[in-house]
């Protein structure tokens, strides 16, 4: 059943959901609101979108260091109380996302979509445009290459949008969604900062044949 941006207003006026989460909700179910609804609960995402407006500034700060010792991530993720902070289900929760941002490449990489720079989309679009453009086709539709290429980029960029590690079926936010049902409290990633090993140093790049070339030459 195809389903319209007016189902997708409904469906986020009676949850009070984003609308990329309504949006999926209606895919999943065919455009029917009321299973969308009810998959939307199932998802534990009615319970999170309750608690929305409530302070979280409890919580830890991890940090994860992927074996070998190249990668690493420091996170902030809050909840709601200091207990739960101490719990052994949020301390899993933080190291698992912390190792989501680990296996995650894309740089840089943003929380929430309301994050991304104004000089990171208008770099994007650049980009984008110049290789529709390349394909000669016309205006209009280059913008909507332009449009499409940027969802893609924000789905690839900021954290909440990201599949999950661990469950490709959901994303980021879904699964804190999940969580947060489950803990009673609202949970939320506040920042985090990823390292790689040698990253933003300029590589040695050695010619070996040139190398023993210069050794042989020398004896």
């Amino acid at each position: 059943m195809a389903f319209t941006a007016q189902d997708v207003k409904a469906l986020r006026d009676r949850t009070g959901l984003g609308m990329m989460d309504c949006k999926k909700a209606l895919e999943e179910n065919d455009g029917d609101i009321e299973k969308a609804g009810d998959w939307l609960r199932k998802k534990g995402m009615l319970a999170a979108a309750k608690k929305a407006d409530r302070i979280a500034a409890e919580g830890i700060v991890e940090a994860y260091i992927h074996p070998g010792g190249r990668v690493g991530v420091l996170i902030e993720v809050n909840c709601e109380t200091d207990f739960v902070g101490k719990t052994e289900g949020f301390q899993r929760l933080v190291r698992e996302i912390a190792m989501h941002c680990a296996a995650h490449d894309p740089q840089p990489c943003f929380v929430r979509r309301d994050e991304v720079t104004q000089d990171f989309i208008e770099k994007e679009k650049e980009i984008a445009r110049a290789q529709a453009e390349a394909t000669g086709k016309p205006a209009n539709i280059v913008e909507k290459i332009v449009e499409g290429k940027l969802n893609s980029i924000y789905k690839d960029s900021c954290l909440y949008e990201q599949a999950f590690v661990m469950n490709q079926d959901v994303t980021v936010e879904q699964y804190i969604s999940q969580k947060t049902a489950e803990m009673g409290e609202k949970l939320t990633v506040r920042r985090f900062v990823k390292w790689t090993m040698g990253e933003g140093l300029e590589k040695r790049k050695d010619d070996f044949v040139a190398e023993v070339a210069a050794q042989m030459a020398g004896n």
